[in-house]
């Protein structure tokens, strides 16, 4: 049933609230200071139309935005949206009652975007290739997409045809593309088990399209170059599906705020360390002590660390720090920390980080929630929050990434 609706503030997904009397009602796409009619489903509704227009109401980059669930919030003009991404990081704070100065906002420019997850399933119709609709399976055939680097762009037409050829399922699978310096990095989850010729087909498309590896649920099946990311200036062989931050601006902004934040560590412990992309930057002026539960991931830092020159000692060492985090003990044999954990966050590793004696702390967060969480643990312990900064590396998207950078006095002996 349709109604007539007053959005009066942004939720944190994107959706515009409307207050009524039974209740709020979310309505994506919608902006404050909106009337618009929507048709209600409890306390959701599919906006129909827009009454009357918010003056930040801007025209949407993209031709599939409303439709493709990839993007949330292209319809609100750039500095209103960053402002609405800041406050979840001031927001989160406040709850959590962390003092801290929030920094305004790094921006993310469009086309940059390096690792992008696909959705595609084989139909009677040919190959359906692009992101899920909205709270729903469908998938949502694409053509554009202004968030992802140009060369993941063009070769959408190429990506399509390789999922038909490797499919051996009727069901979705996720395709996850990667542009590395040796060329584009495919991951196949779930597409099912390739016959004999099915797998040479694939091998020959990848090799004639010049695509750098092909791998499907972690097997890899032709890799004509290995794929190699570059932290600063270190070449790193990575892993299929191996977690890296969504853009190198965003990567290389977060390295800007904490190494000279550790600048006077001569020993660093990188926890949740992933596959360097902190560590191997730090090693030019300090010995690291990476940590990481990832197996794979580790091994790519390694062999990023023994193939460079010019760095100090980096050590490694496999840990699920979720079950068993570094002791206060442990940590007090180094002067600077950093840590980069899921959106969990990482209670149980603050709560040690707060009793050592380790001078210098960085945070890095893709969940404000947790990184609040985490920052009032660390606080209780005696740490000071220096600063918190926000970095936009989800374009148009409800996600926030955040550094923040804590200090502790040293004690008299």
């Amino acid at each position: 049933m349709s109604a007539t609706f007053e959005i009066t503030r942004l939720g944190a997904q994107a959706d515009g609230i409307a207050e009524t009397e039974t209740g709020q009602v979310f309505i994506p796409f919608a902006l404050p200071g909106e009337k618009v009619t929507a048709a209600r489903i409890r306390d959701r509704a599919d906006l129909i139309a827009v009454l009357s227009a918010s003056p930040q109401r801007v025209e949407p980059p993209c031709r599939h935005f409303t439709v493709c669930g990839g993007c949330a919030i292209q319809h609100l003009e750039e500095r209103a949206y960053l402002d609405w991404k800041r406050q979840k990081i001031v927001g989160a704070l406040r709850a959590a009652k962390v003092e801290a100065e929030v920094a305004d906002i790094i921006p993310c420019a469009p086309q940059t975007r390096r690792r992008v997850t696909f959705s595609a399933r084989k139909t009677e119709r040919g190959v359906v290739f692009g992101f899920n609709r909205a709270h729903s399976n469908e998938i949502v055939d694409i053509s554009e997409c202004p968030i992802s680097l140009p060369e993941i762009v063009a070769a959408l037409p190429k990506l399509r045809g390789l999922a038909g050829a490797i499919t051996a399922t009727p069901q979705p699978f996720h395709m996850t593309v990667t542009a590395t310096a040796s060329g584009l990095d495919i991951a196949a989850q779930g597409s099912g088990k390739m016959a004999d010729g099915q797998r040479l087909a694939a091998a020959a498309a990848v090799t004639r399209e010049g695509f750098a590896r092909l791998s499907v649920d972690g097997e890899i099946i032709v890799e004509p170059r290995k794929p190699a990311i570059i932290f600063g200036d270190i070449a790193v062989p990575v892993p299929p599906g191996s977690f890296l931050q969504a853009t190198a601006p965003a990567e290389q902004a977060m390295a800007d705020l904490v190494l000279p934040h550790l600048a006077r560590s001569k020993k660093v412990a990188d926890l949740f360390a992933g596959a360097g992309s902190f560590a191997l930057r730090l090693a030019k002026k300090s010995e690291v002590h990476a940590v990481e539960g990832d197996a794979a991931a580790l091994a790519a830092l390694d062999r990023g660390f023994r193939q460079a020159s010019g760095l100090k000692r980096v050590t490694v060492e496999k840990r699920d720090l979720f079950r068993r985090p570094l002791t206060f003990k442990e940590l007090n044999a180094f002067d600077g920390i950093v840590f980069d954990p899921p959106r969990a966050g990482a209670e149980d590793q603050s709560k040690q980080i707060a009793r050592s004696e380790v001078p210098y702390v960085a945070a890095v967060s893709c969940n404000p929630g947790t990184l609040a969480r985490d920052l009032s643990i660390l606080v209780a312990g005696g740490y000071r929050v220096k600063s918190v900064t926000p970095i936009d590396q989800f374009l148009w998207s409800p996600h926030i990434e955040a550094v923040a950078l804590l200090e502790k006095p040293r004690k008299r002996r």
